[in-house]
């Protein structure tokens, strides 16, 4: 019987598809995943992470990088989490079953801790680019890390720094008794009171406040030489506005992270003389940071926002894991994980017991002509 036109297709087809796989069979399709905020409120953070993710994930493809002697082609699962816990939960299970081999997320900390236990029981790795609450790292679980200083680190850096480089003794707190400012203010106090230093008075606000002149009057009236925030962005630029208006001569220091030097602003312009610590070392002083700031604006047409460089190395810290234990087995990762050790964009990237970084590093920021200048670099 005669073989048909179709038939015929179908049969070079086939023999065309095994030919390629008997060349291209070794070829090992990795997965990663990566969860945050990508509609919402939070969703310029989210967008963050995705991007600074991608970058990475499109430069290991170009390496045409072998595991275990296969070479490997490496998919971004991107899914939105909506900053929402409960919608993180149902994402990291999603994740989960779609196969990946690593987590690039979460983002947000009250996203994190939940979602981190359907990955513990999945056995799936995952490093936190951003969410930097103490707790997270804090359950005894063996697959989370984070590539970020987290508040512990960032503020006992920063309380050391007061103390002992700016010179202040007279010391005054304030924070908006939410878990992260509040978290904030409390590892700055210890780390003073550690390094010797005199806090001279503790005060609170509320997230949703707009005036502390109550607080800073008390602050004036005890002649504080130094005023630490614990809080979020505009808050932060309020209360410095403020200070100024009061004729309050303090040093201000800002325990709100990347945020505070993102938007640190009254106006749309940066508060002239505000001080903050922010996670990681200054990408513009590492060669491999210039060239990821360049590359990210090139392919997005704007300036990174907060968290890009360290998602990207969080992303490479993965890759770089699966390469140097041959797998893309999600517990053999994660075993490799915490043997890692790489020079990163935004510093040394290895992680101690917990998964938190072993060198966390803050950078010291002041407005200046209303520019943010670095001042100086804690931590390494």
């Amino acid at each position: 019987m005669g073989i048909s036109l179709l038939t015929r297709k179908t049969a070079v087809a086939t023999g065309l598809a095994l030919a390629l796989g008997s060349t291209y069979g070794a070829d090992l399709e990795v997965k990663v995943g990566l969860a945050a905020p990508l509609t919402g409120g939070s969703a310029a953070y989210g967008k963050d992470c995705e991007n600074g993710a991608r970058i990475a994930i499109e430069e290991a493809n170009a390496a045409h990088l072998s595991i275990g002697g296969k070479t490997a082609h490496f998919t971004l699962i991107s899914e939105d989490d909506q900053g929402d816990p409960r919608v993180g939960v149902q994402v990291a299970q999603k994740l989960v079953d779609q196969g990946v081999s690593v987590v690039i997320g979460h983002a947000n900390s009250g996203v994190s801790i939940p979602a981190s236990g359907v990955y513990a029981k999945a056995g799936v790795p995952m490093i936190t680019p951003s969410a930097s609450a103490p707790a997270l790292t804090s359950q005894g679980l063996d697959n989370v890390f984070r590539a970020i200083p987290n508040d512990v680190q960032n503020a006992s850096l920063a309380g050391t720094y007061a103390v002992k480089k700016l010179g202040a003794k007279r010391i005054a707190i304030i924070d908006d008794r939410e878990a992260f400012g509040q978290g904030e203010a409390d590892e700055f106090e210890k780390a003073v009171k550690a390094a010797g230093g005199t806090v001279i008075s503790r005060e609170y606000t509320t997230e949703q406040a707009v005036d502390y002149s109550a607080q800073l009057t008390k602050f004036k009236s005890v002649d504080a030489d130094l005023v630490y925030f614990g809080a979020l962005d505009a808050q932060s630029a309020n209360l410095v506005k403020r200070m100024k208006q009061l004729n309050l001569k303090a040093n201000f220091l800002g325990g709100g992270a990347v945020v505070t030097q993102q938007f640190l602003t009254t106006g749309g312009k940066y508060v002239e003389g505000a001080r903050a610590f922010e996670y990681g070392e200054p990408l513009a002083r590492r060669a491999s940071g210039r060239e990821f700031a360049q590359k990210f604006k090139a392919k997005f047409g704007t300036d990174y926002h907060a968290y890009a460089p360290f998602s990207y190395d969080a992303t490479w810290a993965a890759v770089k894991a699966m390469q140097a234990s041959g797998s893309n087995d999600p517990k053999t990762v994660t075993a490799a994980l915490h043997k890692l050790s790489f020079e990163g964009i935004t510093g040394k990237i290895s992680f101690d017991s917990k998964g938190d970084v072993s060198n966390p590093i803050s950078t010291l920021y002041e407005v200046k002509s209303g520019k943010w200048e670095v001042i100086d670099v804690a931590g390494k």
